[in-house]
């Protein structure tokens, strides 16, 4: 909340902190409010950028100080002002990559200290350099509340108004529905979306809801980290499973405020291991669907950046993000491949293992309802941190579908391309397919429709069962890695199915 925002800077004003470091993508925002401290703290502010130079950041329109937009200049300069300032620099850490004006940034730095002064780096870089991160403290700014942008949207409405009339008919639940689709976001994303919202037909309805959730979901994918992803319209989707349904059927109460009343902590996540293919991505899709929440992948190869300090912060804020949408589910897919190095010696200069223990320190302090669903297919890539009691509030084992479940799953599969199960000898077809997964399962069906239709023809059970004869399934071709899988699991994990 902007407001919260305002109150942390002026307390870190007042405390005497004489190095502020404001990591962020929206450096406007971030000045805005530092000059608003200023203004209510009775300071002088000045702002340097390598294209402006330095000049006062509270008067517009005043020229800026000759030959400072070299940083070299520009730090020579505010180190002879004794005058107690803020001095907010845009962008300087790539610059302080010259030990030069690092060196200069540093004696800047205690002249603040010295004079009352605070010096406040604002920088779409995440990590300052050692020495002068150690006497400098962090400040996230943070993500617009329900009250906040139930202001902004209103605000903007009003702004697009003026310029061109605007016909909002929306009712109060819907425009309410409406602002927690925007949750998540930077004001400045908010303010674009709303403006893109009735720029083509001057109106603001509950038809809006759909082009808001779009655009939200195009945002979050570009950034490259959260991905949305569809769930499953219904259960009678997944075959088996009946353990991990029972237990999300269990649970389903204990989100709301009764439960929390009882006595019962909301269930913070589950680890799923499995073969691969034999449906842990449907489950975590189930999770979702049975618990009404959206769902959200977390692309952890994305994560990792080439700077020193990016990846940590775009951890950090993917993990935030995820906490202003809440409630909802988050996936961390194959999550052994993410976090490898951190079960090894690391050979990335530690920086699996500090992504990796972020991610322990959020699992164990959040407080918001994110649901964390984690799967893997090789227990033993996994650092052994991530199998601690309390860590997940279960472990699932999802294994290949025995008889039963591989008949449901050939019937699902079928009608979801309108084909009649009682067309098939499903029996022959469950018998057939031991040791097949969910996934071979699809494949085989996918493969005998092509077969069919490059034929003339339908599919049938004999071409089934010709499909499922062409391609073994992974059981008996990684028939070892699976076993050890299996011995592995038992009497540690609860079976899903």
């Amino acid at each position: 909340m902007k407001s919260n925002d305002l109150t942390r800077l002026e307390q870190l004003l007042r405390a005497r902190y004489p190095c502020i470091f404001i990591p962020t993508l929206e450096d406007e925002e971030a000045v805005g409010l530092v000059r608003d401290a200023a203004l209510r703290l009775s300071y002088q502010c000045r702002l340097w950028s390598i294209i402006g130079g330095i000049r006062d950041a509270l008067v517009a329109g005043q020229p800026p100080i000759p030959e400072t937009e070299h940083p070299a200049g520009a730090l020579f300069y505010l180190t002879k002002q004794a005058d107690p300032s803020l001095i907010v620099l845009l962008d300087l850490v790539d610059h302080l990559k010259d030990a030069r004006i690092l060196r200069l940034a540093r004696d800047l730095a205690r002249h603040c200290r010295d004079t009352a002064s605070h010096l406040i780096f604002i920088d779409h870089r995440d990590e300052l350099p050692t020495c002068l991160d150690a006497g400098a403290t962090r400040f996230e700014l943070s993500f617009p509340d329900d009250k906040e942008l139930e202001s902004i949207v209103r605000e903007t409405l009003r702004a697009q108004n003026r310029e061109r009339p605007v016909n909002a008919e929306i009712s109060r639940g819907t425009f309410q529905l409406l602002v927690r689709h925007l949750a998540g976001l930077p004001r400045r994303r908010v303010r674009q979306i709303i403006i893109e919202t009735v720029a083509e037909d001057s109106r603001f309805n509950e038809a809006d809801l759909d082009t808001v959730l779009t655009r939200k979901r195009q945002i979050i994918h570009r950034g490259g980290l959260l991905e949305y992803v569809e769930t499953l319209a219904s259960m009678d989707q997944i075959g088996g499973m009946h353990n991990l349904k029972a237990w999300l059927h269990r649970r389903r109460r204990a989100l709301s405020e009764e439960a929390r009343a009882f006595g019962i902590s909301p269930p913070r996540g589950v680890l799923m291991l499995g073969v691969q293919g034999a449906g842990k991505s449907y489950c975590t899709k189930a999770i979702a669907t049975a618990w009404s929440r959206p769902l959200f992948r977390l692309d952890v190869g994305a994560l990792y950046d080439k700077f020193i300090g990016e990846s940590e912060r775009r951890l950090r804020d993917a993990l935030r993000q995820v906490e202003i949408m809440a409630p909802v589910i988050l996936w961390i897919d194959e999550i052994e491949k993410a976090f490898a190095s951190a079960a090894s010696h690391s050979t990335d200069g530690g920086l699996s293992q500090r992504m990796f223990g972020s991610l322990l320190t959020w699992m164990q302090e959040h407080q918001a309802p994110v649901f964390l669903v984690a799967t893997a297919n090789d227990i033993g890539a996994l650092p052994p941190e991530l199998l601690r009691k309390g860590r997940f509030d279960e472990v699932f084992f999802v294994d290949l579908p025995d008889e039963a479940v591989r008949k449901d799953i050939f019937a699902i599969h079928l009608t979801a391309r309108k084909r009649d199960p009682k067309a098939f000898d499903l029996n022959d077809l469950a018998k057939a397919s031991g040791g097949y997964s969910g996934a071979e399962i699809e494949q085989a069906i996918c493969s005998a429709l092509h077969d069919a239709f490059a034929a003339k023809t339908d599919i049938d059970t004999a071409r089934l069962r010709a499909a499922l004869e062409a391609s073994p399934p992974l059981s008996v071709t990684m028939a070892e890695q699976i076993a050890a899988l299996r011995a592995w699991a038992v009497g540690r994990c609860v079976r899903a199915d």
